[in-house]
């Protein structure tokens, strides 16, 4: 009789499995930053959502937090870095120069990428706006290294890596990331997704000052002029107090028309889910979501929305959702904190008169108060 010897299979390999060992390069890489996206003088605000993301992180990892401002030289770009500290920063890095007045990305890719390579962060987080999603798809490509964009959630795990979380399968479902053998972890974060933190007087910490060594010449984009974008009727969804959305539910495009009476009523901003975006019913800087806005109101009200995943992300942060359809199982009704099973032709039209009788003739001002 033969002996048989058998070798046992090998479990399914999870990440933990998966991770090498960091390079030896790699190790010496430390710190959570920030990118402030500064442009002619404004501080986009999601910078300093990011701040208190990235001060939670930095705490767990116990190191420092870092903002990164690049900018013109004068007294705007310096106050960003000053601001910085109000915000959490431990330290701020600095390039100021005339040839960064205007973003482009050959300048601005090159000014954040020598920052990398010279004092190596292990965590870069930017802003999911049109000028972060261009400047981080470069400083990527460039360092060579992951980048996981639009998140919804940031967390490290017990080693330590980065864990970013963000909608797939076309909003289906929730996946988390992680960048395991290279450095810097890059993730860029959607307007909104995280709170806002206070801001705090703080004197200023550390700045270092880093020059960037690059002439105009030697830029190839060139800026011939600035057409302010003044007259654009787009929506101010994700910084909207009050915002009251309407999906298929509704029923037709006409009757849309309930949706915009409310928010009009309440001083409010109006939105929709996606499927009204495909249909051609309401004008894309109007949708709410995970592929649009991402707002975080004191009150949504959503009518006749089902509430997929994709939509979830987007609204999760509001501090009340109102959620009205006849199915009593819909997914809104999930995360909804108040869920109300009924028509929303009709209860509409019966929101939009009782508030009309209550507000009315100040409206505005009374809502406000």
């Amino acid at each position: 009789m033969s002996n048989v010897t058998r070798t046992a299979m090998p479990a399914p390999a999870g990440r933990a499995a998966a991770k090498k060992e960091l390079p030896e390069h790699f190790k010496a890489y430390k710190h959570v930053w920030v990118f402030v996206e500064l442009e002619r003088g404004q501080v986009h605000p999601v910078s300093w959502e990011l701040m208190g993301a990235g001060r939670r992180l930095a705490d767990r990892l116990k190191v420092n937090l870092a903002a990164v401002v690049i900018g013109p030289e004068g007294q705007h770009t310096r106050n960003a870095a000053l601001d910085a500290f109000c915000y959490g920063a431990d330290l701020a890095y600095l390039v100021s120069d005339n040839v960064l007045s205007d973003y482009r990305n050959e300048s601005y890719t090159k000014a954040l990428t020598e920052l990398v390579n010279t004092y190596k962060p292990e965590i870069l987080l930017l802003g999911a706006t049109t000028l972060g999603r261009d400047l981080a798809g470069s400083v990527a490509t460039t360092l060579s290294t992951g980048l996981t964009a639009d998140c919804t959630a940031l967390d490290v795990d017990a080693d330590g890596s980065l864990a970013a979380t963000r909608p797939t399968f076309g909003g289906s479902l929730l996946c988390t990331i992680y960048t395991l053998n290279y450095r810097p972890q890059m993730a860029t974060i959607r307007p909104r997704v995280m709170p806002m933190p206070e801001r705090v007087v703080r004197d200023a910490a550390r700045i270092i000052v880093h020059p960037l060594g690059l002439v105009e010449d030697d830029i190839v984009t060139k800026v011939l002029s600035f057409l302010p974008d003044r007259d654009a009727e787009t929506s101010n969804l994700a910084y909207a107090d009050v915002v009251v959305a309407g999906g298929l539910g509704l029923g037709s495009p006409e009757n849309f028309r309930l949706v915009r009476e409310l928010a009009t009523l309440l001083g409010a901003e109006y939105g929709c889910s996606r499927p009204l975006v495909q249909k051609g019913w309401v004008t894309s800087d109007r949708q709410i979501g995970q592929t649009g806005k991402t707002i975080r109101p004191k009150l949504y009200i959503a009518a006749g929305i089902s509430g997929a995943i994709q939509h979830r992300v987007g609204v999760e942060g509001a501090d009340l959702i109102v959620a009205v359809n006849t199915d009593k199982n819909a997914p809104i009704f999930d995360f909804a904190h108040l869920a109300i099973v009924s028509d929303a032709m009709q209860l509409l039209p019966a929101l939009t008169a009782a508030f009309r009788a209550r507000l009315l003739p100040n409206s505005r001002a009374r809502i406000a108060v």
